[in-house]
């Protein structure tokens, strides 16, 4: 079973952000992913974001990302850390989900994940047998446009940190 969502990814490289930003804007681009999926027509753009979300040369703390985004949004939504399950919740409710790909402060340094340090939108899922697996847009790179990648979750579950944004 798989299930994707109508999402337009954007490259955290793009010309539009600013060129100090784009090694660390990875959480930034997520939430204007996410933000340009709930509201097409009234984006903020990425440069705004990076600095209204607190983020940093060492990228976005998810405490912060959550307390900056429920100032953004308002108390009519929900801003909260969510489990495997809810994130599979939310695809299904046709809201993408915020992942945080973390094995610095987990202290999981010698893994092999699919990122060392990442936010990425989660715009989907698959299930094959009994591994389920994510389907992310990358957030792109140098010279590259993001690009939907389909990730295991069993792999990468010890570094990951998942964020529901719904209203």
């Amino acid at each position: 079973m798989k299930t994707v969502l109508d999402v337009t990814g954007k490259s955290q490289f793009e010309q539009d952000i600013d060129k100090r930003f784009r090694p660390s804007a990875c959480g930034p681009v997520t939430a204007h992913v996410i933000l340009g999926y709930h509201f097409p027509h009234n984006m903020h753009a990425v440069n705004d974001l990076y600095r209204l979300l607190g983020s940093t040369k060492i990228g976005l703390f998810t405490w912060r990302f959550i307390r900056n985004m429920k100032k953004l949004l308002g108390q009519e939504w929900t801003v909260e850390k969510c489990t495997i399950d809810e994130v599979i919740h939310e695809i299904d409710n046709g809201r993408p989900v915020a992942a945080k790909f973390d094995k610095w402060f987990t202290f999981r340094w010698r893994g092999k994940f699919a990122f060392d340090y990442h936010w990425v939108p989660v715009v989907g899922y698959e299930k094959k047998g009994d591994e389920l697996f994510l389907i992310v847009h990358d957030n792109g790179g140098r010279n590259r446009d993001s690009q939907l990648r389909t990730i295991s979750y069993g792999n990468n579950r010890s570094i990951l940190t998942f964020v529901k944004i719904k209203k």
